[in-house]
């Protein structure tokens, strides 16, 4: 009996020593399932846009041409005006338009009195440039004494 039982053991771990898990055939499919699903998930290309570099913009400011007028003139005591002239008074006056000019000639500027032949009207002009900025600028400084100084543009 002896040998029996041991015969009966020794077949027992035979047998179990030669079957393999069944968790391992199941780790293989789920692997190769995986595997499989990955090869075949769509792909979709991937496009590379280049970087393009922005160059800022400039701001410009609006020029502002509310009170700039174009005039024709005749300038009085042999003056001279250039293009761009700034006005501080308008008079039909020329006493009026006297005093005013000496006002801005003891202030230290260049005025002038020119007259519009179609309106007869006095013009004081304290200063005369070539360029519309300088005359931005001067009119701006002006303003302070003069609220109503204002641009005019010497139609010859």
């Amino acid at each position: 009996m002896r040998k029996l039982s041991f015969s009966i053991a020794l077949i027992a771990a035979i047998a179990l020593v030669g079957c393999k898990s069944s968790e391992s055939s199941y780790k293989k499919a789920y692997e190769k399932a995986k595997a499989q699903e990955m090869t075949e998930q769509p792909t979709t290309p991937v496009t590379v846009t280049p970087v393009q570099t922005v160059t800022p913009v400039q701001t410009v400011t609006p020029v502002d041409n509310s009170d700039l007028r174009t005039e024709r003139l005749n300038v009085m005591n042999n003056g001279t005006l250039k293009s761009y002239n700034v006005v501080c008074g308008s008079f039909k006056s020329l006493d009026n338009a006297n005093r005013l000019r000496s006002e801005l000639q003891s202030k230290g500027y260049d005025a002038q009195i020119a007259q519009n032949p179609d309106t007869g009207m006095y013009r004081v002009i304290a200063a005369s440039f070539d360029d519309r900025g300088s005359a931005v600028s001067s009119r701006d400084v002006l303003r302070a004494s003069y609220e109503g100084a204002w641009i005019l543009l010497r139609a010859f």
